[in-house]
């Protein structure tokens, strides 16, 4: 019966991401390729050089054939700091899009540059999700962001975003800017739909004011295996003494944490903060 299941989420998983592949290689072939965008992290180096081929040499370059040699160093930290399984799935997405990309003929929904620039960065951004919830990355820099994520505690999203936006730059430098700009706002809604809807890599700060802060710790520590401190404080209007528990967990772990206290203390203060960087042992739930 473990086996059945067990095979059945392999097919699940190795289905979806199949899925964000096939999603990758439309949005190259459509969007960014109609407006003459360019990606950013690897996937951007790849385009640019495309496109410099196309224009300046009239030479076709395959994006396989750039793609997939630059993802060999981000393969290998993936192998030697996250995970042998996760790098083989997230590699298995970087070829199938790389093929599929080759394969895929151009297809054009739309000429209106904005449009083109925010559905860009939706469909990139939904591909994105569907990989990571996955288990999985579409490769290049996805591995050095989750890398310094689960190893170094950083939020790295927005790094990565500055970097993108470097790359950017160049390529209005080559070409022009008015393409530059429309990348940057594709960048910024793909950044941004990361941000919202995958939230395995960021970390809240809880400060719980409790009455029950024995009942509360256990209870966080079973629903996120993350513990906390109790600290000792004074109520500044009843003078009251007051035990505060300080605790870090996954931001996608907030919601159903919250609610178990409202249920333990509906006396309970609880104060949500956004924590940008953790230094030290932070637990992270294993990937399927």
């Amino acid at each position: 019966m473990k086996e059945t299941s067990k095979a059945k989420k392999t097919i699940i998983k190795f289905l979806l991401l199949t899925l964000a592949a096939g999603i990758f290689a439309f949005n190259l072939k459509s969007f960014i390729r109609t407006g003459n965008l360019i990606p950013g992290g690897f996937s951007g180096i790849t385009v640019l050089i495309q496109q410099i081929g196309r224009q300046f040499f009239n030479v076709e370059i395959p994006y396989s054939l750039v793609y997939l040699p630059l993802n060999v160093i981000p393969a290998y930290i993936g192998l030697r700091y996250i995970g042998k399984k996760f790098t083989f799935e997230s590699f298995y997405v970087v070829v199938l899009s790389s093929i599929l990309t080759d394969i895929i003929p151009n297809i054009t929904i739309t000429y209106e540059p904005i449009l083109i620039a925010l559905f860009a960065g939706i469909v990139g951004g939904i591909a994105s999700v569907i990989c990571l919830t996955a288990g999985a990355s579409g490769g290049g820099t996805d591995f050095i962001s989750i890398f310094l994520s689960e190893k170094k505690g950083i939020d790295a999203w927005g790094y990565i975003l500055a970097g993108n936006i470097v790359l950017l730059v160049i390529g209005g430098l080559l070409f022009d800017f008015d393409r530059a700009l429309y990348s940057i706002i594709y960048q910024y809604v793909i950044t941004t739909m990361l941000g919202t809807y995958y939230k395995r890599y960021q970390q809240d700060t809880l400060l719980v004011v409790t009455s029950k802060p024995q009942e509360v710790l256990e209870k966080i520590y079973e629903l996120t295996h993350h513990d906390g401190t109790i600290i000792t404080g004074e109520g500044g209007y009843s003078g009251e003494n007051k035990k505060i528990i300080y605790s870090v967990i996954g931001r996608d772990q907030s919601d159903k944490v919250i609610n178990a206290i409202k249920e333990m203390d509906e006396g309970a203060f609880t104060n949500v903060i956004k924590t940008e960087q953790v230094n030290g042992r932070f637990y992270m739930t294993p990937k399927n």
